[in-house]
């Protein structure tokens, strides 16, 4: 396997650790904002008296901690291949064999699984959630709703900010999968037995570390 090819792959790791820490920061945050529930699919009412919104459902905690667990898993995973691939590369050689790569394959797949998963609940959880609160109270947009009262213990200040950048950085992430998929799907039909970031490649100056001819 080309080192441009290993090369990229650490940076799409890198790309989707960040990503998945931004999901499951962002939908924790929003979380602390409305007293540890989760609002995906929620809905919330609006008190013309007192001129204040209030939740009138949400969802069971466990989906939002579904969505990020998730990401946290996927980043964790991502932070130590970059931090293995690092170290590796600086003591001679990153080593990966076709067991290697086929294991790379079936997480990459179960990750991009999981994303879509979260993706959807994400987009579609928003979407209920903004179209309650338009309809409670005439709105141009959900956004708008983060500079109205709330009553408490709610302060929906940055909800929307905070699950429009969780479901954007969802399918960032899973885009970044898409192409992590498909490097790795290269590398299986290369059929490389040994992946090699740093040295010459020369048999005589890299004799225990040999790419098949």
């Amino acid at each position: 396997m080309a080192p441009w090819l290993l090369a990229g792959e650490l940076v799409l790791y890198a790309a989707c650790f960040i990503c998945g820490i931004i999901t499951a920061a962002s939908v924790t945050i929003t979380q602390g904002e409305f007293a540890g529930r989760c609002m995906l699919y929620g809905a919330a009412s609006y008190n013309a008296t007192s001129t204040e919104f209030s939740v009138s459902s949400s969802s069971n905690a466990s989906l939002c901690l579904f969505v990020s667990i998730i990401s946290g898993l996927i980043s964790i995973y991502c932070f130590f291949v970059v931090l293995y691939c690092i170290y590796a590369s600086c003591v001679g050689g990153v080593q990966r064999g076709s067991v290697g790569v086929t294991l790379s394959l079936a997480l990459a797949a179960s990750f991009l699984f999981f994303l879509l998963i979260s993706g959807c609940i994400l987009n579609v959880g928003l979407n209920s959630l903004c179209q309650s609160i338009t309809t409670a109270k005439d709105l141009k947009s959900c956004q708008d709703a983060q500079s109205e009262n709330w009553s408490e213990p709610y302060k929906a200040s940055h909800f929307y900010t905070s699950l429009h950048n969780a479901e954007v950085s969802a399918w960032v992430n899973f885009f970044f999968w898409v192409v992590a998929l498909v490097l790795l799907i290269i590398q299986k039909k290369r059929g490389t037995q040994f992946t090699q970031l740093t040295g010459t490649g020369d048999p005589e100056t890299d004799p225990i570390f040999h790419r098949p001819q």
